[in-house]
């Protein structure tokens, strides 16, 4: 049986992919665990391809995933993980800032103290303030979103229960939120395990500021799916209600107010002279709008595909 499952997304990382995995083979094999490095490179546009091919020919134990183009982290985590079959499946970054050797601390605290999800911590990182700041509110903020006591959502270094990346998709930009699957999965036994951050060693990183923005978008996404992917008119039917009552007490409020004051011979304004009525019907129309939306939204999840969402071209020293 295999034990660990190292799944490595790759965007071009030629210069660093022969001593990442020399050391991983190096901790696996001083530890004595059998083991799969899975390297899925995803639409780089330098030798990364090309070297990964080459590591693989040398053992069995590497294997390589290629996308046909860039689909981005979490196609390729998501590629990973419905090809490992280790027992402990744990994911990092190709640009040697995730240390190898912290392989078998991970696997044991899934193993020996029983969690589902293992996330790593970089407490002491070495990144410019202007990615440390954000970082932190970032992470302040998906805490207090998500109930999930976790310092560092972005780190790469995790460790996963094979069930619980076999009980999960990925897609999207949602490999920030992978613990939060999981738990919404009914796996929420979380942890997190103090990592060595290493300085970049070759290149350059591939996230901008951008990432956090995106990052937030993300997690409004992901928690709005997660409360009404099967229901979705519990929340476009609340608003349509909300919406088409006002309109419509509004709408009969004026009415009854002309109709009250044409009784008594009091002079009314015209109900279509009131800019309240316009308002009104705003209301009416955008609630009856927001009931088909909710109609349509329950069609398509009684009818949503399961279409995977990126191409690969080529696999290496994968067994069928």
């Amino acid at each position: 049986m295999t034990q660990i499952s190292v799944i490595v997304p790759v965007f071009n990382e030629e210069e660093s992919l022969p001593e990442l995995t020399q050391w991983i083979s190096r901790v696996m094999n001083e530890h004595g665990f059998s083991y799969e490095v899975i390297l899925v490179n995803d639409g780089s546009t330098d030798r990364s391809w090309e070297v990964i091919q080459k590591v693989s020919s040398q053992t069995p134990h590497l294997k390589g995933l290629n996308f046909t183009r860039n689909y981005g982290k979490s196609a390729a985590l998501d590629a990973g993980f419905r090809r490992a079959i280790g027992e402990v499946v744990i994911t990092m970054d190709a640009d040697l800032q995730d240390s190898p050797d912290e392989i078998p601390g991970l696997y044991e605290a899934v193993i020996k103290e029983g969690l589902d999800v293992v996330s790593g911590w970089k407490k002491e990182r070495h990144d410019p303030i202007s990615k440390t700041i954000p970082s932190k509110f970032f992470n302040g903020v998906t805490r207090w979103i998500s109930g999930i006591q976790l310092h560092d959502f972005n780190c790469g270094l995790k460790a996963y229960r094979n069930k619980v990346v076999k009980n999960i998709h990925v897609y999207g930009e949602m490999h920030r939120y992978i613990p939060l699957l999981a738990k919404w999965n009914g796996f929420g036994k979380i942890g997190e395990r103090v990592v060595q951050h290493q300085a970049r060693k070759y290149g350059y990183s591939k996230f901008g500021l951008e990432r956090f923005l995106n990052g937030f978008l993300d997690l409004i996404t992901v928690s709005f799916v997660h409360r009404y992917k099967k229901k979705p008119m519990h929340f476009f039917g609340l608003l349509g209600t909300v919406s088409f009552m006002t309109g419509f007490v509004i709408t009969a409020w004026l009415i009854f107010e002309k109709i009250y004051g044409l009784s008594k011979g009091l002079k009314v304004r015209e109900v279509v002279d009131q800019p309240l009525f316009f308002l009104a019907l705003v209301a009416l129309i955008i609630g009856v709008q927001l009931f088909v939306t909710g109609f349509i939204a329950e069609l398509m999840t009684s009818n949503q595909s399961k279409e995977i969402e990126y191409k690969i071209d080529e696999e290496l020293n994968f067994d069928f």
